[in-house]
């Protein structure tokens, strides 16, 4: 074997690892709140989690979320992602638009399923009323952060100086947390549910991002 195949197997056997210890620690957490709080019921910690949001909530505050959450729905993230594939068609890059709407597209759908798997109701609204739609996981939270991953893995690999890409990847990523907290504020999820989002959605860009990286290594030793 050549050196350069010894060195691309030896790092990617490295990332498989830091793949695998990332994705494994986020579907045991996932599991155990799937476990505790909705096949068990044990909900004492979301609802201490809604009584201290609730005794710090101020209308500004409240006001301020209605407008972080909109960063998280389909309305925002539908045609954020037609821009970006739009954009790396335009640039005879398909192979990225392919990998962004495959991210997109099944992350979604595995997102829907898991929510009907689950059937966890959401919290009642202080108007007494309750949303249809099901609660576990949030799915705020797993589109936020599988776009803001996206997003700022773009940025990673991009010909910008390193000091701002540091800077836009942790506004990508705390804004990505700032809309799982809006979440909560604006009473439509429990916290565990924002928590497992975000398991899931750290689950699935590794293993995604790991994924293809491998296909596109094997073409290259081809």
């Amino acid at each position: 074997m050549n050196y350069p195949l010894k060195s691309l197997l030896a790092k990617v056997s490295l990332k498989l690892i830091a793949v695998m210890i990332i994705f494994t620690c986020c579907l045991a957490l996932f599991i155990y709140i799937a476990d505790e709080t909705v096949l068990e019921n044990e909900t004492a910690f979301d609802f201490r989690v809604i009584a201290f949001v609730a005794a710090h909530s101020t209308p500004p505050l409240v006001s301020l979320m209605k407008i972080i959450t909109f960063f998280g729905s389909s309305t925002f993230l539908f045609p954020a992602y037609l821009l970006l594939i739009g954009y790396f068609l335009y640039k005879k890059d398909k192979a990225a638009a392919i990998d962004i709407a495959t991210l997109a597209v099944a992350s979604t759908g595995l997102m829907f399923l898991l929510k009907n798997i689950f059937h966890r109701h959401r919290p009642v609204l202080t108007s007494g009323h309750q949303l249809l739609t099901y609660s576990f996981p949030s799915g705020h939270s797993v589109s936020s952060f599988i776009f803001c991953a996206i997003v700022a893995y773009l940025v990673w690999i991009s010909a910008l100086k390193t000091s701002l890409k540091y800077v836009l990847i942790i506004f990508l990523f705390l804004l990505s947390l700032l809309i799982g907290i809006s979440r909560i504020i604006l009473n439509v999820h429990y916290a565990t549910d924002v928590i497992a989002g975000f398991c899931f959605g750290l689950m699935w860009v590794s293993l995604s991002f790991w994924i293809m990286k491998w296909i596109r290594s094997r073409k290259v030793i081809r």
